[in-house]
């Protein structure tokens, strides 16, 4: 997942702004009690999220894939006056705990959590969204990405989390995730309906913008 030395990240984060301290509980609480606890963005990830919120200042935020709730919360600190983040997760055994999270959030009436299946929730919304963020089971991220299309305002971003599969993609043996990953990033790369880069942070980022 880290395409850089832990001194040269450690080096970054020295230098960058200092972990919330809402943030740095919930990263301690999701190493010690949570399931797969690398599923977090994390610091250095986190800044970059909500450095790209912030720019944009968006009105609607969409997040498939909340996890504990770090990257939502990283995201909200961009939002518009009275924007408004959903995010969409399907894992009920983690519920309460992430909704105590948000609830501790200067955000908590901002973030709407839902829970239950992004592929038959996503196409159900009636919002128009300034950012979208894809972290969630990575067989769908193309539906995901055509789901989410025509949801996107023009000049619009959406962004899409783990597409490097912590250098995986380049191997000759494929398990599903790593070949859907890559179909993935070649559908991305020759879709005319966005601009496109992969940007090599932690685990690798899309950043997408819509024409």
């Amino acid at each position: 997942m880290h395409f850089i030395s832990e001194e040269l990240e450690d080096y970054c984060l020295q230098h960058s702004s200092e972990e919330p301290a809402l943030l740095k509980h919930i990263n301690r609480e999701t190493h010690a009690k949570v399931l797969m606890p690398r599923m977090l963005s994390g610091h250095l990830q986190g800044l970059f999220l909500q450095m790209i919120s912030s720019m944009l200042k968006p009105t609607m935020i969409l997040e498939i894939g909340t996890y504990t709730g770090y990257s939502a919360i990283c995201l909200c600190k961009g939002l518009a006056e009275n924007g408004k983040l959903i995010t969409i997760d399907k894992n009920e055994e983690i519920e309460d705990r992430v909704r105590e999270f948000f609830e501790q959030s200067e955000y908590k009436n901002q973030i709407y959590y839902r829970i239950g299946n992004a592929m038959e929730m996503v196409p159900q919304l009636d919002e128009q969204f300034d950012l979208v963020f894809i972290d969630a089971d990575k067989i769908n991220y193309a539906n995901y990405f055509e789901m989410v299309i025509d949801k996107v305002k023009t000049g619009g971003f959406i962004m899409a989390d783990n597409v490097l599969w912590s250098g995986k993609i380049l191997g000759e043996i494929r398990d599903k995730d790593t070949k859907a990953l890559d179909d993935f990033n070649k559908k991305i790369a020759s879709d005319k309906r966005i601009e496109k880069m992969i940007l090599p942070l932690r685990d690798g980022i899309t950043i997408m913008r819509k024409k």
